[in-house]
């Protein structure tokens, strides 16, 4: 039984959502091979152990997996400043995510000249003066990056980038100077192994500042597998944030402010996912199963299952308002899936919704931004499983996991920690079947 209230807000005690886990039982670096990673499958219970290579065996023919292509971008910019003592200290910016004026993602990264971003800054008490300088060489031009402090609100400034190379983009910049945010618990220097396996073979969309990590075990071979079984992959785009890594401070998690993260999906793919509805329901009539969609991260959970909610806020828009909802308006608030949960509109109802609207505003990719936090209690509506990896304690990624399996979470925990798997992001990971 869960306790809601007058809103409908999960209020479950975060601390009935930890475990204890040693150091030693983290994986600090990858596997020698993607595929090598350990792969536990739970169905209401363990039923199988195996690897990442084998996953294809373990999925039905015509299965259809949801991958984020989302990019990890070279988010730490280091600057080394030299007093009058002639001792060097460290300023490190942490780019989070662009300012409004800078969104979508993709303009940032585009941008030329100048850009702003929300970020922290390693070393602050040291920046004194407003604008700090780098000399920078990208194939044989020099030039001058500056970055300068605007605001400071709450932990994080924003900061503006410029640049005196009129033709380089912040995208080309960024990735020659910059280093690879590995997770927080990672103290030590990003390696040349990191730059490649802690990015996904298929990642596209620059934007990430943490990767989708369920994806890291998928390489060329784990595809060809896929391929062989007739399973299909599909893909979408979560921009992971910093706060991925947050844990809940709060006592219970109906107070714990969930971080918003850009999605960005193809009107091709939520036309899939209507035509998915529609034969699922015409096959239930023919007692005959329909090919499961299995999102691979939690990321990618996340954002098809935003996609229902925002599909039925721009459906109640229309019904109640006789016109299409706004941009703004379509970013799904943290809790309006349990505010919304009395409209159990039909997937196809939801997604049809949504076409109409990009049809209307005459554009091929949804763009918004999501705050879903899925607890326990939370019913499913697009998604039929998880590959995931093992999360932090108290967290809300472990909350997700929590939804799917109930209490039995920490069986399956309490299995690995006692089978040698490995956790957190170069760690092993699970497929979870969600009833």
């Amino acid at each position: 039984m869960y306790l809601y209230t007058m809103f409908n807000k999960p209020k479950l005690a975060i601390e009935n959502f930890d475990y204890s886990l040693s150091d030693e039982q983290i994986a600090y670096t990858p596997a020698p091979n993607r595929g090598d990673s350990k792969l536990l499958v739970w169905d209401q219970t363990v039923i199988a152990e195996s690897n990442y290579s084998n996953i294809a065996s373990y999925l039905p023919t015509n299965s259809i997996m949801l991958f984020n292509n989302s990019k990890v971008i070279a988010a730490r910019i280091l600057f080394e400043k030299i007093n009058a003592e002639n001792n060097t200290s460290v300023i490190e910016i942490f780019c989070l995510e662009p300012t409004p004026a800078y969104t979508p993602v993709i303009l940032a990264m585009q941008a030329k000249h100048k850009v702003a971003w929300n970020c922290l800054v390693g070393g602050a008490k040291k920046w004194k003066e407003t604008i700090l300088t780098k000399e920078v060489t990208i194939n044989e031009n020099t030039f001058n990056f500056f970055a300068k402090k605007i605001i400071q609100s709450e932990g994080k400034f924003v900061i503006e980038f410029s640049w005196d190379h009129p033709q380089l983009t912040f995208s080309e910049i960024l990735t020659h100077i910059g280093n690879i945010p590995l997770p927080p618990y990672i103290q030590r220097k990003t390696s040349e192994q990191d730059k490649d396996r802690y990015q996904t073979t298929y990642a596209i969309e620059e934007g990430s500042v943490a990767a989708p990590t369920a994806g890291l075990h998928f390489s060329k071979s784990v595809f060809n597998s896929l391929k062989d079984k007739n399973i299909h992959q599909k893909y979408l785009t979560l921009h992971v944030g910093a706060g991925t890594f947050m844990p809940v401070k709060s006592a219970t998690i109906d107070e714990h402010n969930m971080h918003a993260e850009f999605v960005e999906v193809e009107r091709d793919l939520i036309q899939f996912l209507f035509d998915h509805a529609e034969q699922k329901e015409a096959n239930s009539l023919k007692h005959t199963n329909t090919p499961p969609i299995i999102a691979v991260g939690t990321t990618s959970l996340r954002t098809i299952e935003s996609l229902y909610w925002m599909g039925v806020k721009a459906y109640l828009h229309m019904q109640e308002n006789n016109k299409y909802i706004g941009q703004q308006d379509l970013n799904l608030g943290q809790w309006e899936a349990y505010e919304l949960a009395d409209h159990q509109l039909p997937i196809q109802v939801a997604m049809k919704a949504l076409i109409d609207w990009l049809d209307n505003n005459k554009i091929s990719k949804l763009i918004a931004k999501t705050q879903l936090m899925v607890t326990p209690g939370y019913e499913f509506k697009i998604c039929e499983a998880l590959v995931t990896n093992f999360h932090q304690p108290k967290s809300t990624l472990l909350l997700i996991i929590a939804a799917i399996t109930g209490d039995q979470w920490k069986f399956v925990y309490h299995h690995a920690l006692n089978n040698s798997y490995r956790f957190l992001s170069y760690g092993d990971g699970c497929l979870f079947w969600i009833k």
